[in-house]
């Protein structure tokens, strides 16, 4: 018998353990080599395990268990014998993507899916199942399974049918409410959120933040759009949202303050001649904040595309640590979930974070005049240790006018005539 160990590979240079978030297999099951077998939980993101040999499993740590970078959590006998009428990986997933296509026309799936089982002519015992990852992320954002068809080995409900159906909207009546009890549940909180708490509170004890506040008149940015988003989406085949005119105001205003995008190292400032802007995006294990490097030398489709594909990794699980570090100013966007005023925390080590907030129409004085205008709050918290009111207010302003005048970002925040006249 030939046993392979396998052991806990390092994340990060600075990581020395996981969690065990979820077992994608039970103990005795044949695996094949690349398939995950296990989602581990780093104080930075989620990751998959993918066993690195085909043969029978055998799990040597428990869903939730604390293990070391190196550590062995299983066992593959790769001497095992496939199982009779057990098809390799790749022949599996090839064989539900021939089904879906065959049966994407179908107007009808609900028959289909109550049907008898073709091989065995009865329901398997696992149809309507959830997979151990299918039911931490339906728990996690209170989805009733038993509302979500799966399309797994015999009907079993993944990971991925899950997140589909979140991203389809599920009904009203799948979403699991009130009990009437007075039953409690305890859940360990997760490594990556025990992480996030010990920095938010290390934040609030250790820097002394405080935030200013600003508003933009959207109307100027929502009239670009509107006339250049079918030809932008034509052209460089992603669409123009509002985040890459932010994070290019906020990168031409860093240039002019660079206090903002700066750190404080011990006894010394560390000064950046680089904007690489944190964008936090929402994910089924909370919120993630990606890193878009040198996003002050990348066009608003260059940071559209990179920002795209950031949050679909986060959105997958397949986010890592490395996306997720080295970052000098962070962009939250909490108007997508209809904040209307916030105070953001900043994301340590960095010294300041801008919030974004929904659009709202209300009556503003514009050239003496009450016209009705699409407004957004906008917060920056920043360190006051590092960063003085000047700077603080004169950063959130500058953005402001880049907002309210896009053509700015063309020119470095400056007025066109200005630069046209050399003043």
């Amino acid at each position: 018998m030939s046993v392979l160990e396998m052991k806990v590979p390092s994340p990060g240079e600075s990581i020395s353990e996981v969690e065990i978030a979820t077992w994608l297999v039970s103990d005795g099951d044949y695996v094949e080599k690349d398939q995950a077998i296990a989602e581990v939980d780093s104080d930075k993101a989620t990751l998959e395990l993918p066993a690195e040999e085909s043969g029978i499993i055998t799990l040597k740590a428990a869903e939730g268990d604390v293990v070391k970078v190196g550590q062995v959590v299983c066992l593959i006998d790769t001497s095992a014998a496939r199982p009779e009428g057990a098809a390799p990986a790749a022949v599996k997933e090839e064989a539900k993507a021939e089904e879906k296509k065959e049966a994407a026309p179908a107007p009808v799936k609900e028959e289909k899916a109550v049907s008898p089982n073709p091989l065995n002519e009865k329901t398997s015992y696992a149809s309507g199942t959830a997979s151990p990852a299918a039911a931490k992320v339906a728990a996690e954002n209170q989805i009733n399974t038993a509302k979500i068809q799966g399309t797994g080995k015999d009907g079993r409900i993944t990971k991925q049918d899950v997140l589909a159906a979140m991203a389809a909207g599920v009904n009203a009546d799948a979403v699991q409410g009130w009990g009437g009890t007075r039953d409690q549940n305890r859940e360990k909180m997760s490594m990556l959120r025990r992480k996030i708490a010990e920095r938010l509170v290390s934040v609030k004890n250790e820097t002394a933040m405080l935030t200013t506040f600003n508003e933009v008149d959207m109307k100027p940015i929502m009239d670009l759009r509107k006339k250049y988003k079918d030809i932008f989406a034509k052209t460089h085949d992603i669409n123009l949202g509002f985040m890459s005119f932010f994070t290019k105001a906020v990168t031409e205003a860093l240039n002019h303050f660079p206090a903002v995008n700066a750190q404080i190292d011990g006894n010394e400032v560390v000064y950046f001649n680089y904007a690489d802007i944190g964008i936090a995006v929402s994910s089924p294990k909370g919120l993630m904040v990606p890193v878009v490097r040198n996003a002050e030398q990348m066009s608003l489709a260059e940071i559209e595309k990179e920002i795209k594909r950031l949050a679909v990794k986060a959105r997958d699980g397949k986010i890592t640590p490395d996306d997720m570090s080295g970052g000098t100013f962070t962009i939250t966007n909490g108007g997508v979930f209809g904040s209307m005023m916030s105070t953001p925390i900043i994301n340590p080590p960095q010294s300041a974070i801008l919030g974004m907030h929904n659009i709202v129409e209300r009556p503003v004085a514009i050239d003496g005049k009450v016209e009705i205008r699409p407004m957004m709050y906008l917060a920056l918290s920043y360190d006051h240790r590092i960063i003085d009111g000047r700077e603080s207010v004169g950063f959130l302003v500058k953005v402001k006018e880049m907002i309210e005048n896009p053509e700015r970002i063309i020119f470095g925040g400056k007025d066109p005539y200005e630069v046209l006249l050399n003043l």
